[in-house]
């Protein structure tokens, strides 16, 4: 029975001692300012969708403190904490919940509120593109790099890299326009691969172009150059073949149909003749049989075509017949020679 006092009388000494622990906190409070608590956060730059964590703590280590975070006047949470900041997480997924926040401390009656304490959204970069431009001379590269994220919040930072070492200074973009880098090479004997970083306010966020490798040149001959000026080159031949085309089809065209087209009629004139009511005739009579030639027929094709004005026209086609004769008085010239052979045209 005496343990069982002895227990009851040792609590209620101890509960007397934190109750006046308590009071003293109190009455210290109110005779001593009490100062206001800090908010803050590792980041207070974040993208859509990311967690954190914001930190809520006291100068006073030695006060058992209830501290309470509100964002606006929404009460988001409690801890309880003494000598260490007591933490809150959250996510941030829409514009509004980027703040602001408040931490409230609070001992016995008294309570403070830390200042507003707000995160910035922002969007990511996304990998960058990187172009090259080339002016060859006789012993030199004149090269222009170009680099642009087209997505991503502003200022942009880029930085130019050839292979893995930086050869450029951070140049900030506060504009959707593409950075650029001038460089001067001597023609190379081997490949330089570039290519260039992005990244914007976000921490622990940074993207990268694809890398672009320059072929060494050769001497005087620069196929990158070459490559390219092609894409150039090809519109104006492509522009150039197109016209051809078209003046082959409305020029070239018209005029070979219509040569075919007076051949096809002379051929039907003459070899349909007897289908049309042509008239064939034979002129010729036979060659006595004394004649040395042979005998050749000789035969006046005879037809009829109408003009563009509706009239009607002859027209007479005759076969030669060649045949030998002696020769005449006249022809015995200086410069006649025997055994030269003459013959007489006959229609």
């Amino acid at each position: 029975m005496w343990s069982h006092l002895n227990k009851l009388l040792f609590w209620a000494m101890l509960s007397s001692v934190t109750c006046k622990k308590a009071v003293l906190d109190c009455k210290a409070m109110k005779t001593n300012e009490f100062p206001s608590p800090c908010l803050d956060s590792k980041t207070n730059v974040v993208m859509k969708g990311q967690n954190v964590s914001v930190f809520c703590s006291h100068k006073n280590k030695s006060l058992q403190i209830t501290y309470s975070l509100f964002r606006n006047k929404t009460h988001l949470g409690t801890q309880d904490g003494k000598g260490e900041p007591v933490i809150f997480n959250l996510s941030i997924t829409e514009a509004h919940e980027s703040g602001p926040y408040k931490c409230k401390a609070q001992v016995c009656d008294n309570s403070k509120y830390s200042p507003d304490f707000n995160f910035t959204i922002v969007d990511p970069v996304t990998a960058p593109v990187l172009n090259i431009t080339v002016i060859q001379t006789e012993t030199d590269q004149h090269i222009t790099l170009h680099c642009l994220s087209v997505n991503g919040s502003l200022p942009i930072n880029y930085t130019f890299f050839e292979k893995h070492v930086a050869i450029s200074p951070v140049i900030s973009k506060y504009n959707r326009e593409p950075a650029e880098f001038n460089l001067t090479r001597k023609n190379p004997g081997e490949e330089e691969e570039y290519r260039c970083e992005a990244k914007n306010r976000l921490p622990n966020y940074t993207a990268y172009s694809q890398p672009v490798t320059m072929p060494s040149t050769g001497g005087d001959s620069c196929p990158f150059c070459l490559k390219l000026l092609l894409p150039g080159l090809l519109l104006p031949l492509l522009v150039i073949m197109v016209v051809m085309i078209l003046i082959l089809a409305f020029w070239i065209l018209p005029k070979y149909k219509a040569r075919k087209a007076m051949r096809n009629n002379l051929a039907r004139d003459c070899g349909a003749a007897p289908m049309k009511a042509g008239i064939y005739a034979n002129i010729h009579q036979k060659q006595a049989k004394k004649e040395s030639v042979p005998e050749v027929g000789s035969r006046l094709c005879i037809s009829t075509a109408q003009d563009g004005a509706g009239h009607s026209q002859e027209l007479q086609y005759a076969t030669p017949v060649f045949q030998e004769v002696a020769p005449r008085q006249q022809e015995a010239c200086d410069y006649y020679k025997p055994g030269y052979v003459y013959a007489e045209l006959t229609f």
